[in-house]
């Protein structure tokens, strides 16, 4: 039969058996990253297992970008648009994670071991079946680090350095040009419990949060807690004070806003006798839209200085880009329920609706069309020390299957659906803009 007179369906077929084939390697990789997390701009582990699995498919790959990621290219039988799989290569800090790293406290109770499975899964699929001799375009397999904005005073530390300019890993690749030669991401991303029994083994589409962050440093004056306190400024007191602040703001924001303020305090002083003079907090101001993070983090910084002047005390606030709220296109997620809805059935997939959790595909939708697909199977709270994944081919199999037809649905031929998809899209930012908001924002 000639290659061009091979039915769409057909290919599609061959992918999913060739995933199939493929499971009990797809579910054991799943399983050694689960087994070995690792903190963001440090997945040096992990990134060396995605490029052993690149250079045994025969992907050609960069590596090394935004520090430990890699990204491969599936070349079609044509030059045209560039659809991305993306994974990220990241883990949270979770220390009570039967599954924890005992050195770091790094766990995957976020699972994004699940989204690399089912990346590297994509690639087998379209490689065993050889899918891209049918394509008008590029697959790109990518393995991104630092998703998880986490540890922000060292990740702070490595932007003074210069050796990252942001704390996310898609916006450094953003600013690094990483992303310039593609035109279409998709992702998937574990659909935790909320201890509801339900039906749905998929979703699709969907909004999120975004954020800024915030690293503070209190400084107060040392002296001796027992014996001469009214010598010292607490610093421990002010941030306390600036904590309560942030409370007494809480009921002037809108319940629509999806406003979420968290902190945490890393440094609570050095010594139990003596006045605490060094305090620390990191911390993430969310909402569903930039002008409600904005209007609260000013709430924020207002508070927390108070506290300072309250108690005599110095504060330090710096603000950090964040990411932005995540939008879908509404066509790539038709093209994920119809695939979900060919693998699992129409019953089993559903919508996603919005979130108030937050990541850096939030600034990759602001360039260009962007689509996730959330996937059961697991059982848990995410970001909690009782995660784990109960069915494994749904979560890094199946989840394969899903995102490889969707691959060969924008690539199929000349790549008219992409083509048409991107010629539709209106980017709210072009890349030198989105750059500018971030450096006008934070000035």
């Amino acid at each position: 039969m000639a290659v061009n007179s091979i039915d769409k369906a057909v290919i599609k077929d061959r992918v999913w058996a060739a995933i199939d084939a493929r499971a009990e390697e797809i579910i054991e990789f799943g399983r050694d990253i689960f087994a070995h997390p690792e903190l963001g701009y440090k997945e040096h582990r992990t990134a060396a297992k995605v490029a052993e699995k690149f250079t045994a498919l025969g992907l050609p790959y960069q590596e090394g970008l935004g520090i430990t990621g890699l990204k491969a290219r599936l070349r079609g039988k044509s030059a045209g648009p560039s659809v991305c799989v993306l994974g990220e290569l990241d883990s949270v800090l979770c220390p009570g994670h039967p599954h924890a790293d005992p050195q770091t406290g790094a766990a995957h109770s976020c699972l994004h071991n699940g989204q690399l499975a089912m990346m590297l899964g994509v690639a087998m699929g379209l490689v065993d079946a050889g899918a891209a001799e049918h394509f008008g375009g590029d697959a790109v397999l990518v393995a991104v680090p630092a998703e998880e904005y986490v540890e922000i005073e060292y990740r702070s530390k490595l932007r003074r350095e210069g050796k990252i300019s942001f704390l996310g890993g898609k916006q450094e690749w953003i600013l690094q040009g990483d992303m310039d030669d593609i035109d279409i991401a998709l992702m998937i991303h574990a659909a935790f419990e909320d201890g509801r029994p339900s039906p749905v083994k998929m979703g699709v589409g969907g909004t999120s949060n975004g954020f800024v962050g915030k690293f503070v440093r209190y400084r107060g004056r040392e002296a001796h807690s027992g014996g001469a306190p009214h010598a010292g400024v607490n610093a421990l007191n002010a941030a306390m004070m600036g904590l309560f602040g942030i409370h007494a703001q809480r009921e002037t924001l809108r319940d629509d806003d999806t406003v979420r303020i968290h902190p945490i305090m890393t440094k609570g002083g050095d010594l139990v006798n003596i006045v605490p003079a060094d305090v620390r907090l990191e911390m993430y101001v969310r909402g569903k839209r930039m002008e409600a993070i904005i209007d609260a983090a000013k709430k924020v910084d207002r508070a927390l200085q108070a506290g300072a002047m309250a108690v005599g005390a110095e504060v330090d606030i710096e603000t950090l880009p964040g990411y932005l709220p995540k939008v879908s296109e509404p066509r790539l997620d038709a093209l994920n329920r119809a695939n979900a809805e060919l693998l699992l059935g129409a019953a089993a997939v559903g919508e996603r609706g919005h979130t108030t959790a937050s990541g850096d595909l939030g600034d990759v939708s602001h360039l260009m069309p962007v689509a996730t697909l959330s996937v059961a199977g697991i059982k848990g709270q995410g970001h909690s020390e009782n995660v784990v994944v109960e069915d494994e081919y749904l979560s890094y199999v199946a989840s394969a299957k899903v995102m490889a037809a969707t691959v060969v649905d924008l690539l199929w031929g000349d790549a008219s659906e992409a083509k048409e998809i991107v010629a539709n899209y209106k980017p709210m930012y072009t890349k030198q803009a989105y750059l500018q908001m971030w450096e006008d924002l934070l000035r």
